[in-house]
């Protein structure tokens, strides 16, 4: 059975879009994705999408969603990948365990710097969840 992590972050627009895609692209065999926003823009930032497509890690299903749509999903690990999001970590119905590796908010900066989120999390984001898992 797959390991449920869950990418969280404020906005689920683009960091924990990215690193949702990396995960499922690199340990899809063993580990099964998620992510979402504790306040959630609603769509996903377009640079965020390109940059997914361009390394063929993009999927239709990826989209901008609430706590509320995955609150239920019994999560193996909850990674927070912002500062508030880590703030504001709500409580999971189930003892999960949440850690934290931060990275910088790319929205609203040019293209350049969603390529180097990606790879920061390349880096940074996919050796700790294989660790902790």
């Amino acid at each position: 059975m797959k390991k449920r992590v869950l990418v969280l972050c404020t906005g689920n627009s683009c960091r924990s879009i990215i690193g949702e895609a990396l995960l499922n692209a690199k340990f899809g065999s063993f580990i099964e994705a998620f992510s979402a926003g504790s306040n959630p823009k609603g769509e996903v930032n377009p640079n965020a999408k390109k940059v997914l497509q361009k390394y063929g890690l993009w999927r239709d299903s990826y989209h901008s969603k609430s706590l509320d749509e995955v609150i239920d999903i019994p999560f193996d690990l909850v990674v927070t990948v912002c500062d508030k999001a880590k703030e504001s970590c709500p409580i999971f119905p189930k003892k999960t365990k949440v850690i934290h590796v931060g990275f910088e908010d790319p929205d609203g900066k040019p293209y350049e710097e969603f390529e180097k989120t990606l790879k920061e999390m390349e880096e940074k984001l996919l050796p700790k969840v294989k660790e902790e898992l």
